[in-house]
């Protein structure tokens, strides 16, 4: 059965806005960093480094890098929104608290997902930014999408969200607002592609900063300039 009635679609494709946070790991330059003893070897080994991956998308080769970056790939693993081996996806949260939720969820599955992780404390250095989404959108935490909240927020049975992405995709929506499901009560966002997503007025790397995570199979702390966020986790 359908998680949703087909009139659901009926008008529900409409332009909106929102600025989201996205958290990604800054490991990068500390890890070459041991490769290399001057500048110059950084700057070759990154571009090194940047000719092995995947191309970005043609469409998107203007914009800021943290925006274009998901897409790139095809991840092995599923997510909210996209199913395993397909092409990514840009996620945030409207808070810091909910685009940490999101983060530290991951975190705790690497480690509980990795038997050679299993009592082992994981220190990473995190940059957070914010991004500017805006154009044709579904909200699935307005009605009536909202009737089917339990099916959209569902903390692993992925089935109903890749279903209405691939659906609202197919109605012409370049992303969606929804409600975490690891920050209950607060709104993230998936972008299905980069022409959805814009640098803020105040430009991205004004809105970064720095978070610092600590990571166990049974909890994961986040502590940056605005404060600290603390979660513990029964089981994988």
């Amino acid at each position: 059965m359908s998680p949703w009635q087909p009139a659901w679609f009926d008008g529900a494709v409409a332009s909106a806005r929102m600025l989201a946070w996205r958290g990604v790991e800054a490991q990068h330059v500390v890890s070459t960093m041991r490769l290399v003893d001057t500048p110059q070897e950084q700057d070759l080994l990154e571009q090194l480094l940047e000719a092995s991956k995947p191309p970005t998308p043609a469409s998107a080769r203007q914009q800021h890098y943290l925006l274009t970056t998901p897409f790139r790939y095809r991840p092995m693993h599923a997510s909210r929104f996209r199913p395993a081996r397909t092409p990514g996806q840009w996620y945030g949260g409207e808070t810091l608290h909910a685009a940490c939720a999101e983060v530290a969820y991951w975190r705790h599955r690497f480690i509980a997902d990795s038997e050679g992780l299993h009592g082992q404390v994981l220190l990473t250095e995190h940059s957070f930014f914010q991004a500017q989404l805006s154009g044709p959108c579904i909200d699935l935490t307005a009605e009536p999408w909202l009737h089917n909240r339990a099916a959209w927020t569902h903390p692993s049975d992925y089935s109903a969200t890749h279903a209405v992405a691939a659906e609202a995709q197919a109605h012409g929506a370049q992303w969606l607002r929804y409600e975490s499901a690891r920050a209950p009560g607060e709104a993230c966002a998936v972008a299905f592609q980069p022409a959805c997503l814009s640098e803020p007025a105040a430009g991205l790397e004004r809105t970064m900063q720095t978070w610092r995570c600590k990571a166990t199979q049974q909890s994961v702390l986040f502590t940056g300039g605005a404060g600290s966020f603390y979660w513990e986790f029964a089981g994988p």
